[in-house]
């Protein structure tokens, strides 16, 4: 049942990017063991882990943090004329 919540939270995990966007399977791979290490206390509460996450960014392995920078960066839209 844990392992279910797992992935469902770091599907969820890209919602600080454009609410589109889905956790691709890469990136649930990069951040499962992480969320294991770091955050296991915090689940299935899908907001503690990305605060736990973003808590732990120093010791984050290189893979997650990659998916947390992609995750927080400002989505770049077209201008309108």
């Amino acid at each position: 049942m844990k392992q279910r919540s797992v992935i469902a939270i770091l599907s969820l995990l890209t919602l600080t990017a454009p609410a589109y966007a889905e956790a691709t399977s890469a990136q649930r791979a990069a951040c499962t063991p992480d969320v294991w290490r770091l955050c296991a206390s915090e689940i299935p509460d899908v907001g503690a882990i990305k605060l736990c996450l973003r808590r732990e960014k120093p010791r984050l392995s290189a893979g997650c943090r990659t998916v947390m920078d992609a995750a927080e960066k400002p989505v770049q839209t077209a201008a309108r004329n």
